[in-house]
């Protein structure tokens, strides 16, 4: 049985922890949700992705080409009497905007609507900050916002039955913060729900005006008055008194992190925590404001919602000012704004490197990249205007200009165009093949239907790989495993588009499709060019592996392969490769192509040996029988700070942490995880957090981290990290350095300046890397095992059995292959300490 079948299955009220989008996922198949249906979009994808694909057996679900095509869908699921969930993230809900405001004027019996909708307001991989809720509001549709793991995985019945108490839709809102980290939860009963049965013909659900006017009058004078009388008495409303002298007003994942600075510091605040935010409890929230001889705050993420409306029923409250940029508060922010003053170092003098996300070493993308810069540099090409998903990335190579939303990029070049018909062939739009399925064809046709002259490039690796490989239009096959019949190419032909196709691995193919296409639009022809290439995360394993190689003699130190963070240059300029080299997963490498003097090759296909080869490792355990907890003394709280970069596993070890926690106990009291996902995935700058016991908030209280893990050199310098350490607290850190693309040794901080920042610090420097390197890893990504085992003897964290560390590795990666590698890493790391 697969671990999320197993969630779906287990027993009423076991505990466990889980990531938020997970529990979700798990809560929709135990409250007997009929369906799920949704577009893949950063931080709401794992519901489906990693959640409900794996038991389309309990539930329908599916990815649509759209958020627009998801909610019909969702519609046509009601009207058909199921439940159904629809996901998206937060610009998802404005390309669905037609549909989502459509519907939610019905007032008849259905099955339940419910949208999950994630917030991203840091933004980690989100375009704009815009709050949705006036949008949500101004359709009379209630907004659940869970606060907690345990209330987003109950979330799906509470909206359902909502959603069919009141014939209403039903928003469930959730941070970022709160779908990506990991809490503790108690799985719900498992529920079967009937279909809903119809009791009006499917032609009384009509938007015709006349039919409009009525349906928005019975919205506003029988929905609406029960919405309120509902939110007025929702038990999720949570009133904690204080002293009555500092009051709060919050509501979603902020009120985790005001319990924390509650908790930490030992502020006598009341709390008023709210459950829905549309309809508001204008009642609760007056008596309660009443309640306090002090001052009030209102905590919330996004703009200012909930205190524009308390300031327009004439309460008198503290909260963001109009030109406050904060969008998303921390426990720190918290803290200092109700008047706790906490003390943070001054920035360090040395400055960590700048990571801008990038492609990953390999991407099929990067020959395309390289050779539009130069076109650029050359003068050939003025401007490319870029679309949302990988693509966008080329922008840190300077190939990539403008960038507004989902299917934009050829209506702005279109226009363009039109107001500059003499740069037709001097610039080009770009977008791939996910987003040209999504909303890109429609760009397609009205530039050939505007007959605006111009190239169109699609990067079609045959996946929705920005959020992680899901299958598309343009994929082998759906979710549910059927083979797909779209043809990209065949449908632009269709259209009445050239088509020019060059395999994004032939340099020369893309630099002719590329001349060729921008001669023809000087001719005044639009064409399409697709460039092909599987997204390497989708390649498989047979194509992993490969190694290249530089021929000393033949090379002459030109530079000229420097478009890969997997080839770097050493003091004396001449090429090397490093551990995030991919051989380009066995086709043409592009460093090869780039080099004038041929002096990159594999080396398998020179040498004839084998790159795999590993050296013999020891047997791991097949079963960990933990010991006897009874007397164990654990500290009543623990909490550890991980940084480093995209790739090196930081997730994973989060995650082991919180495995490791639940078994030793911590599940009674409480575990949280916090990480950052999206865009900084991609070789930019990456944090978890851990901690458990007497904890609520996934991100941490400066001075409260009893360790701080770097899995790379330079990341300790990071704004705001080492505050997070309390006094006596230990660095672990890792020697690796890794190089940003376009960054040489010289823009690296020193050894020395790094060690000035530490001074007066307890350093415990460690090269995990070569550890992992050793044990024939040549990809490096053990390294994070190895950096456990070296944790795992420090305090406080050496109070943990050994057996708990190596059951909590086991339960997270249970293949034999895996566990036998990580059980060497992490005995490896274990004597570096």
């Amino acid at each position: 049985m697969n671990p999320i079948k197993d969630l779906c299955t287990q027993e009423t009220g076991t505990p466990t922890v889980l990531q938020g989008n997970i529990a979700f996922a798990a809560g929709c198949v135990r409250y007997g949700i009929h369906a799920v249906d949704g577009y893949p979009g950063t931080p709401s994808t794992e519901v489906i992705d990693k959640g409900l694909s794996q038991v389309q057996d309990m539930i329908t679900v599916g990815w649509s080409v759209n958020e627009a095509a998801a909610v019909a869908m969702g519609h046509g699921h009601s009207l058909g009497g199921n439940d159904c969930v629809v996901t998206m993230k937060i610009p998802g809900l404005f390309q669905a905007g037609d549909p989502f405001a459509s519907s939610a004027f019905f007032n008849d019996d259905r099955g339940a609507l419910i949208y999950y909708i994630a917030s991203d307001y840091t933004p980690s991989s989100t375009q704009h900050l815009v709050d949705p809720r006036p949008f949500i509001k101004s359709c009379f549709t209630p907004i659940l916002e869970p606060r907690n793991h345990q209330e987003f995985h109950d979330a799906p019945e509470i909206a359902a039955d909502l959603g069919r108490e009141c014939n209403s839709p039903v928003v469930i809102m959730a941070s970022g913060t709160l779908c990506h980290s990991e809490g503790l939860v108690r799985l719900s009963p498992i529920k079967k729900r009937e279909k809903v049965e119809l009791t009006v013909p499917l032609k009384t659900f009509n938007t015709l005006p006349g039919v409009a006017r009525k349906n928005y009058d019975r919205v506003v004078t029988e929905r609406l008055p029960k919405l309120l009388e509902i939110v007025e008495k929702s038990t999720l409303n949570r009133w904690d008194r204080g002293a009555g002298k500092v009051g709060v007003v919050t509501y979603g994942v902020s009120d985790l992190m005001v319990r924390e600075v509650k908790q930490s510091l030992g502020e006598n605040i009341d709390i008023l925590s709210l459950g829905f935010t549309y309809p508001l409890p204008m009642k609760l929230i007056r008596e309660f404001y009443e309640s306090i001889d002090g001052t009030l705050y209102v905590i919330e993420d996004g703009y200012r919602y909930l205190q524009d409306e308390m300031l327009r029923q004439g309460m008198h409250v503290e909260g963001k000012s109009e030109t406050e940029t904060l969008t998303e508060w921390s426990p720190a922010e918290i803290a200092a704004r109700v008047g706790y003053s906490i003390e943070q170092m001054e920035t360090p003098s040395v400055q960590p490197l700048m990571r801008p996300p990038m492609i990953c070493p390999g991407c099929p993308y990067r020959l395309f990249g390289e050779i539009v810069r130069k076109m650029k540099k050359r003068g050939k090409l003025e401007s490319v205007f870029g679309d949302i998903g990988c693509n966008t990335l080329l922008y840190f190579m300077d190939a990539v200009d403008t960038n507004l939303c989902m299917g934009a990029s050829e209506a702005n070049r279109s226009g363009y165009v039109l107001a500059n018909p003499e740069k037709a062939s001097k610039v080009l739009s770009l977008l791939g093949d996910g987003t040209e399925t999504h909303s890109g064809l429609d760009a397609t046709r009205n530039a050939l239907f505007r007959q605006v002259p111009g190239v169109k490039v699609i990067l079609d690796n045959s996946w929705t790989a920005m959020t992680g490989g899901q299958p598309g239009p343009t994929s082998p096959v759906n979710l549910a495993g059927q083979k797909n019949s779209f043809d990209l190419q065949a449908s632009l032909a269709a259209h009445g588009a050239r088509v020019l196709v060059a395999d994004g691995y032939d340099k020369k193919g893309v630099e002719q499709v590329l001349k060729d296409g921008l001669t023809a639009a000087a001719e005044g022809e639009f064409v399409t060019v697709v460039i092909t290439g599987v997204c390497i995360r989708k390649m498989p394993k047979s194509a992993h592996g490969t190694k290249m190689q530089v021929d000393r003699e033949l090379c002459v130190k030109c530079g000229m392969c420097q478009i890969c963070p997997g080839i770097l240059l050493d003091k004396e300029g001449a090429p090397h490769f490093n551990n995030n080299c991919s051989g380009c997963l066995s086709q043409a490498a592009a460093c090869g192509q780039m080099c004038p003097k041929g002096a990159i090759s594999p080396i398998a296909k020179q040498e004839g040996a084998s790159v795999n080869a590993r050296p013999a490792l020891p047997v791991a355990p097949e079963g960990i029988e933990l010991p006897n907890f009874a007397g164990l003394s654990l500290p009543e709280k623990i909490a550890v700070a991980i940084r480093g970069v995209g790739g090196q596993g930081n997730l994973f070890f989060g995650k082991v942490l919180t495995q490791m926690a639940f078994l030793a106990g911590y599940g009674e009291t409480n575990v949280v995880k916090g990480e950052t996902h999206g865009m900084a995935q991609m070789g930019g700058p990456v944090i978890s957090t851990f901690s458990c016991g007497k904890v609520c908030s996934p991100v941490l209280l400066p001075g409260t981290a009893d360790c701080l893990v770097t899995m790379e050199k330079s990341e300790i310098l990071r704004q705001g990290f080492l505050d997070m350490l309390k006094p006596g607290g230990t660095v672990l850190m890792a020697s690796t350095r890794v190089f940003p693309y376009g960054v040489d040794e010289d823009q690296y901080p020193t050894d020395q300046e790094i060690k000035d920042v530490l001074a007066g610090y307890k350093i415990v420097e460690v090269d995990v890397l070569a550890e992992a390197l050793a044990l024939g890893d040549a990809s490096g990504r053990s390294a994070n095992v190895v950096m456990m085992g070296a944790l795992s003897k420090l305090a406080p964290f050496g109070d943990f059995p050994e057996e708990l560390w190596l059951k909590a590795l086991k339960n997270v990666s249970p293949k034999p292959a895996i566990w036998t590698a990580n059980y060497a890493a992490f005995n490896a790391g274990k004597k570096l300490v």
